[in-house]
C-alpha cells in the first residue's frame, strides 16, 4: 500500500503570459481572460507596455492588479513612434517593433512561463520571436469568430482576386461579406492598419491555437468551417472562450439615478472608447433621443484620446438649451470613460444603441439588452449582421459609416429607438440569447469546457 507521503508532487500550476495591444477594446478582453484564468488556478502574468495611449488603459490595469493579487506584471517603456496617424494603431506599430525588449523579460519569468497568449495585432511580430523561447503560443483574436474567417481569409482573396479594389469576400463555408462591410482601411493596400492585417492573417498558422471570446451557440458556422479548415486549410485549433466574464474591480462608476428608473425602461447609448462622431452627428442622435420619448443614458465621445476628452464642455458640442432639456425630462448625459458592463446588467435598462464593437456586443448578449446598432468603423458591420442574424437586435444598414460625410437625421433616430423599445419580439430573442451564453460559460457549458481543455494543454 502506498502512504500519501510517497505520491509525487501535483504539477505546478501553469504560467500564462499575457500580451495585450493598444486600446481599450483589446485591454478589456484581456484583463477578463487573465481574471478567468487567474480564478482557474493559472499563475498570469500580464505585459504593460508604457507609455499607454489613453487614462482608461492606465487606470484599468491599475485596478486589474489592485484586485486580483495572483495576477502579476511585467512593466516595459517603449519608445513612442513619432509619425502621423491614429495614435492606436502607432502605438500597436510600435510594440511590433519590441520583441527584442520583451522576449529577454519572458525568458525571464519565474517560475518559467508555460506559454503566451498574444493580441491579434502583435502576431506576426512575435509569433515567430517567442517560439524562438519554446514557448506554446496562443493568439488572442478580439472581435467575433466570424469576422475571424474573413480576417485570415483575406490574404488568400487578395492573392486569387484579379482586380486591384477588394469587393464582396465570399469566406468558405461561413457567408459572403459585402464589400461595404469589409473595413474601410483595409480598401487602401498602403494603409498601416492594412500591412497589419495582412501580415498578422499570414502568421495565425504558426500559432498553437487562437482563442475567441465568443460561444458555440452564437457562432456555430464560423467556428466549424474555422476549425474544419474550411477556411484555411490547415489552420490551427479556434476555441471559443466566451463570453468572458466582468471583472469585479474595486473601483465602479455606479448611477444611483438607474435604480429609480421603472424596469427596462431606460436606453444605453454608448459608441465605445475610440468611436468620435462628428457634431453635427451628434447633435442630430441627441434631437432624436428627445423624440423618442425614452429616458436614456448617453456617453457623448468627441475624441479618439480620452486625455483630449476632458478639455472639452457637453455645452459646447450639445448646447446649453439641448443640455437643459435633457436634465428637465429625468435624462443623462456622461462625458467620458464609464464600466459599461455595470450599466448593461442593470434592471432599468432596456435597449442599447452601440456601436457593435466585439466587447459591447458580447456584454449585451450576456444581459439580454436588445441592441440598435449604429457600426462606425472596423470590424463592427460585420459585428451587427451577426447581431440581426442572431435575434439580439436590429441594424439599419443605410446609416452613416465612419468616414462618409451623411448625417443620419434625428427624426429617423428618434423612430429606430422606439421601435427598438417597443419590440417585443427581439426583446424575447435577446432573451434567448443570453440563456445559450449564460448555459455556455456554466458548469459543463461549452467555453467553460474549452477554456479547461486549453488549461490542461499547458500543464503537460
Amino acid at each position: 500500500m502506498a502512504f500519501s507521503g510517497d505520491q509525487p508532487p501535483p504539477p505546478p500550476p501553469p504560467h500564462i503570459a499575457l500580451l495585450p495591444s493598444s486600446g481599450m477594446g483589446h485591454l478589456t478582453p484581456f484583463t477578463r481572460l487573465a481574471a478567468t484564468l487567474a480564478s482557474h488556478g493559472c499563475h498570469v502574468t500580464i505585459l504593460v507596455i508604457h507609455p499607454m495611449v489613453s487614462s482608461a488603459e492606465s487606470h484599468h490595469i491599475s485596478d486589474l492588479l489592485s484586485t486580483f493579487s495572483t495576477i502579476h506584471s511585467l512593466h516595459l517603456t517603449i519608445t513612442p513612434l513619432d509619425i502621423p496617424g491614429d495614435p492606436f494603431y502607432l502605438q500597436c506599430e510600435a510594440i511590433r517593433r519590441s520583441p527584442h525588449l520583451i522576449v529577454p523579460l519572458l525568458r525571464a519569468a519565474s517560475p518559467p512561463l508555460s506559454g503566451i497568449v498574444i493580441d491579434i495585432s502583435l502576431a506576426s511580430a512575435f509569433l515567430p520571436a517567442t517560439a524562438g523561447i519554446a514557448l506554446t503560443n496562443y493568439i488572442f483574436f478580439t472581435s467575433s469568430a466570424t469576422m475571424l474567417s474573413l480576417y485570415s481569409y483575406l490574404p488568400i482573396y487578395i492573392t486569387n482576386k484579379t482586380t486591384s479594389t477588394i469587393g464582396d469576400v465570399e469566406v468558405p463555408g461561413v457567408r459572403l461579406v459585402q464589400k461595404a462591410s469589409v473595413p474601410m482601411a483595409l480598401h487602401d493596400p498602403e494603409e498601416l492598419f492594412t500591412v497589419q492585417v495582412l501580415e498578422n492573417a499570414r502568421a495565425l498558422v504558426q500559432a498553437n491555437g487562437v482563442l475567441v471570446n465568443t460561444f458555440e451557440a452564437l457562432e456555430p458556422k464560423a467556428l466549424m468551417a474555422l476549425n474544419d479548415g474550411v477556411v484555411v486549410p490547415g489552420f490551427p485549433p479556434v476555441i471559443a472562450v466566451g463570453p468572458l466574464k466582468q471583472l469585479l474591480l474595486k473601483k465602479k462608476l455606479v448611477f444611483p439615478w438607474l435604480d429609480e428608473q421603472p424596469e427596462r425602461s431606460v436606453l444605453y447609448v454608448s459608441f465605445g472608447s475610440r468611436t468620435a462622431m462628428s457634431v453635427e452627428q451628434i447633435r442630430e442622435l441627441g434631437i432624436g433621443l428627445e423624440l423618442s420619448g425614452v429616458k436614456f443614458l448617453w456617453v457623448v465621445k468627441t475624441k479618439k484620446v480620452d486625455k483630449e476628452e476632458e478639455e472639452v464642455e457637453l455645452e459646447e458640442v450639445l448646447g446649453k438649451e439641448m443640455v437643459e432639456r435633457i436634465k428637465e425630462r429625468g435624462s443623462m448625459v456622461v462625458h467620458g470613460w464609464v464600466e459599461q458592463e455595470e450599466i448593461l446588467k442593470h434592471g432599468a435598462v432596456g435597449g442599447f444603441v452601440s456601436h457593435c464593437g466585439w466587447n459591447s456586443v458580447m456584454e449585451a448578449a450576456m444581459h439580454g439588452v436588445p441592441v440598435l446598432a449604429w457600426p462606425q468603423h472596423a470590424d463592427q458591420r460585420v459585428n451587427s449582421e451577426l447581431v440581426r442574424r442572431s435575434g439580439l437586435g436590429i441594424w439599419v444598414e443605410d446609416w452613416s459609416w465612419g468616414g462618409e460625410e451623411k448625417v443620419v437625421k434625428g427624426e429617423e433616430i428618434g423612430e429606430r429607438v422606439k421601435e427598438l423599445m417597443d419590440n417585443s419580439v427581439v426583446r424575447s430573442s435577446a432573451v434567448k440569447v443570453t440563456a445559450e451564453a449564460v448555459k455556455a460559460v456554466g458548469d459543463g457549458g461549452s467555453s467553460e469546457k474549452n477554456l479547461a481543455e486549453f488549461i490542461a494543454k499547458l500543464k503537460v
